[in-house]
């Protein structure tokens, strides 16, 4: 490949062609037609991009390496699936939503589906170990969503509490995505304590610099609705930093702005105040941090996960 760029789009386009060939019967159609549906989305893949990374510099067979990569995405497509029910957004992926396209029932299912598949495919590898963290990681998404419902509305929630809750549902995933393989490969525990630590500030920023976005991007870049977390009284970063500083200021933003103008008047509070870039300045600490996690690994060359480091943190979608 000439450029690292290039070397993500041909990762992007060998995951698609994977999800692509999987093979998916054709009935009962309530349940595979919306599967095969949430599977043709325009989903971005940084985690199978990351688990691809991490066996390339671990030197993994190229099947394994896609089997890791295709459980994880679809292990994350589950976790939208049913994410997207529970916070009511209708578009995810750049088409909408399954709940909204046919309805909750068919979406329930449809998410159970992807994610015995996403099992399917990793028993393909046959390591129990891989396995266990699998479950024990999906076990901790289902814990930070729960968290994450439990803490709308909630204007006791502190930093501590969103991270420990951040890290669950956002950093649980990604450290799979970067432990899969060295787990496949036999490395010492301590190494893998690395790559974890790396996947979960990976996972921190990501989280942290997404709930930016909510807020400053648009729909069309972003693929997914926008302006439902404040609508749902979700405790972001940048809700906390602004609930903390000025009570009084963003208590009257929230019960002053009709739903059509919160995400307008929010974004020009937190922008007037510093807020925005405190947000920034917090996340790109989380990717340092990650950047300081790879240096432990002295095994192989971590030149392109930097450079997915680098990616993550300057997206803009």
């Amino acid at each position: 490949m000439k450029t690292f760029k290039d070397l993500i789009g041909f990762i992007r386009r060998e995951v698609n062609k994977g999800i692509e060939n999987i093979p998916i019967p054709e009935k009962p159609k309530y349940l595979y037609d919306p599967i095969r549906y949430s599977l043709k989305g325009n989903g971005k893949r940084f985690r199978p991009i990351l688990a691809h990374l991490v066996g390339r510099a671990n030197k993994i067979d190229p099947d394994v390496i896609m089997n890791i990569s295709l459980s994880v995405e679809l292990l994350h497509n589950f976790t939208l699936i049913h994410d997207d029910i529970m916070d009511k957004d209708s578009v995810r992926h750049g088409q909408k939503t399954i709940h909204e396209k046919w309805d909750k029932s068919s979406a329930i299912l449809a998410g159970d589906g992807v994610f015995a598949l996403s099992q399917i495919i990793l028993s393909s590898v046959n390591n129990n170990v891989m396995s266990a963290y699998f479950n024990s990681a999906t076990l901790e998404i289902c814990e930070g969503q729960a968290l994450d419902k439990e803490f709308e509305n909630n204007e006791k929630i502190t930093e501590s509490q969103y991270l420990e809750m951040i890290d669950k549902k956002t950093g649980a995933l990604l450290s799979l995505s970067a432990i899969l393989g060295p787990i496949y490969c036999g490395i010492d525990k301590e190494v893998i304590s690395h790559y974890d630590d790396f996947g979960r500030n990976i996972g921190r920023g990501f989280q942290i610099h997404d709930d930016l976005l909510e807020i400053t991007s648009n729909q069309d870049l972003m693929g997914k609705s926008l302006g439902s977390d404040l609508a749902e009284g979700k405790q972001t970063f940048m809700v906390i930093v602004a609930r903390n500083l000025f009570p009084k200021q963003w208590k009257e933003i929230i019960t002053g702005s009709t739903p059509v103008d919160l995400v307008k008047n929010s974004k020009l509070f937190f922008d007037e105040k510093g807020i925005l870039e405190t947000t920034r300045l917090k996340a790109e600490s989380y990717f340092e941090s990650a950047r300081e996690n790879l240096k432990q690994i002295k095994s192989i060359d971590t030149d392109e996960l930097l450079k997915f480091t680098n990616l993550i943190e300057k997206r803009t979608f």
